[in-house]
């Protein structure tokens, strides 16, 4: 086994594949633009005219669900916390089932462009409104985090340069997804999954090479008590355990996978109903051969890095860098490799990130314009579509530059996010599943459930739960010899997700912060939609009642 030494730079090749990466994924989005007479209609450009095969819609729904965020999060989640995050292979299962089961045949029947156009059919246009707004605002305000958080970890370790990264990755995803429409999102989806399995495979061959093989690196990790599959603690405190991960999870990624807009149109976007279910089992498969790759990835580093953490001996400022950190260190003799782990890293930008244009593209073309000119042509829709998809892709961009100055606001947005999710999906459910909710009674349960999940999630961010709570398991810098330490010291600006700009230091814990704000962070979600269920449930009773009885007055 190859003891650390000090960690490569980024040469000429590196530079190369990335940039190759971005050239090929235009190149997808030019060949859609005029393949099969281009983007004639708003549905062409915005559902891939429904003609979708499940494979590449499988693969898109995979990719899109992997951001940067993935790729350097969830290693070094699985390097300080163990394997437990495995457990979300089960979490994926429930999810699928219940969005192909529940949600899909919903909104495949209606044949809608928007998922928001249900709430109409069912509520009003006011509450259809209200779940645009909502969406509109967490998809930008997310896409830009997704655009500028992975750029700045890959900057502070392998000196990429930040701004350039942002751009590049801002302008051609915009470029494609304006040219191409769905189409060229769910295709070039499919080359960046790709890059994204071997960027993983080059880091999981190499660490097992270096390592000594696969069975050193799971006897490490099972040493360093990072195989903790099985904690079955019911305590919702808990930031990871068996049930906040398949409880908590499903609910958290259900508010995705079933009612988000950039998911639910890919798979809508499929020829038939049964091509749809099918993209969404194959997309399973997909979802845990990455969670597989990511969490070996992590058990890797922690095999590399169990005597001397790169974290605590201040070699990287954040534990969003030790994947990057990994990379250089390992595949330094390959010139090019660590330029595929960038393009790997990116790859899951991009698809985030293009799918989120086109969604926001269709829900304003859908929600926002089409009712209220209602004597646009469909060519007209089509471009209009298109000058959307400009219009955001600048807009995220521009969120990706303001997320560079609010530092620690980042890690508050990230949650709103989820806060944001629970809520919605609570107002489809109500729609879905109980016959007699009534417009009010959703406006009303929308309302508290958003209060409510605001409220456990400003207050988590203010009032950090205890370390007892989050259980990080144990990191050591006993094998950091002096003389590595000093020769390759980074110089590395302070990330900012490391802490809230909200949070408030030596205060008295209260028993309010240490329960209901030490809540883990994957029952935000949880709590958004059950509130929302059931406050929209009992308010549509009565009211529902009373109109009832006013109309039979009414009209005897």
């Amino acid at each position: 086994m190859d003891m650390p030494r000090g960690i490569g730079t980024f040469v000429v090749w590196d530079y190369v594949v990335f940039a190759g990466m971005l050239v090929i994924s235009a190149a997808i989005g030019i060949y859609y633009a005029f393949a099969g007479g281009g983007q004639q209609t708003s549905k062409d450009f915005l559902m891939g005219g429904r003609r979708m095969t499940a494979v590449p819609v499988a693969l898109s729904l995979t990719a899109s669900f992997m951001s940067a965020v993935t790729v350097l999060g969830t290693p070094s989640e699985v390097y300080r916390f163990g394997a437990i995050f495995s457990i979300f292979a089960f979490t994926y299962f429930f999810v699928v089932v219940i969005s192909a089961e529940v949600f899909l045949p919903v909104f495949y029947k209606l044949g809608i462009t928007s998922t928001y156009e249900y709430l109409e059919l069912r509520f009003n246009k006011c509450v259809r409104l209200c779940g645009t707004v909502l969406f509109i605002v967490q998809t930008i305000l997310y896409t830009g985090i997704v655009i500028y958080a992975p750029a700045l970890a890959l900057n502070q370790v392998t000196g990429f340069d930040l701004w350039g990264a942002v751009v590049a990755t801002g302008v051609v995803c915009t470029f494609y997804c304006t040219l191409g429409g769905l189409k060229a999102v769910i295709w070039t989806d499919v080359f960046q999954v790709g890059i994204m399995v071997a960027g993983f495979a080059s880091v999981i061959i190499q660490a097992a090479v270096i390592q000594g093989g696969i069975s050193t690196i799971l006897n490490d990790a099972y040493n360093g008590g990072r195989l903790n599959f099985w904690n079955f603690n019911p305590n919702p405190l808990q930031r990871h355990t068996f049930w906040t991960i398949i409880i908590g999870g499903t609910f958290t990624w259900s508010s995705i996978y079933g009612v988000n807009q950039s998911q639910v149109q890919r798979y809508i976007s499929c020829k038939s109903r049964f091509q749809a279910k099918l993209s969404l089992y194959i997309n399973l498969v997909g979802l845990w051969a990455i969670l597989t790759c990511s969490v070996f990835c992590g058990l890797a580093l922690y095999s590399r890095y169990r005597d001397c953490d790169p974290w605590t001996a201040k070699k990287v400022s954040a534990p969003d860098q030790l994947m990057p950190y990994l990379v250089l260190d390992i595949l330094q003799d390959y010139p090019g490799l660590p330029g595929l782990f960038v393009a790997c890293a990116y790859s899951g930008t991009l698809s985030t990130v293009s799918s989120s244009i086109n969604a926001l593209a269709a829900v304003t073309v859908e929600d926002l314009i089409k009712p209220y000119f209602r004597s646009l042509s469909e060519r007209s829709l089509s471009w209009i579509s298109q000058g959307m998809s400009v219009v955001y892709g600048a807009l995220c961009i521009g969120m990706a530059a303001l997320a560079s100055l609010m530092g620690a606001l980042l890690q508050a947005a990230l949650s709103i996010f989820g806060m944001v999710g629970g809520p919605l999906m609570g107002l489809f459910a109500l729609g879905i599943l109980v016959p007699f909710a009534n417009s009010i009674g959703a406006l009303v349960g929308l309302m508290a459930g958003f209060a409510t999940s605001l409220w456990v999630g400003i207050g988590a961010q203010m009032y950090p739960p205890l370390p007892e709570r989050t259980s990080p398991l144990q990191l050591d810098i006993q094998g950091c010899n002096s003389t590595y330490n000093e020769t390759n010291l980074m110089t590395t600006t302070e990330m900012p997700f490391t802490t809230s700009v909200f949070q408030i230091h030596n205060v008295q814990r209260t028993p309010l912060m240490d329960n209901w704000y030490s809540l883990s962070y994957l029952y935000f979600s949880t709590v958004g939609t059950l509130v929302t269920l059931l406050v929209g449930m009992l308010v549509s009773l009565p009211t529902g009642l009373l109109c009832g009885i006013f109309f039979h007055l009414l009209f005897q």
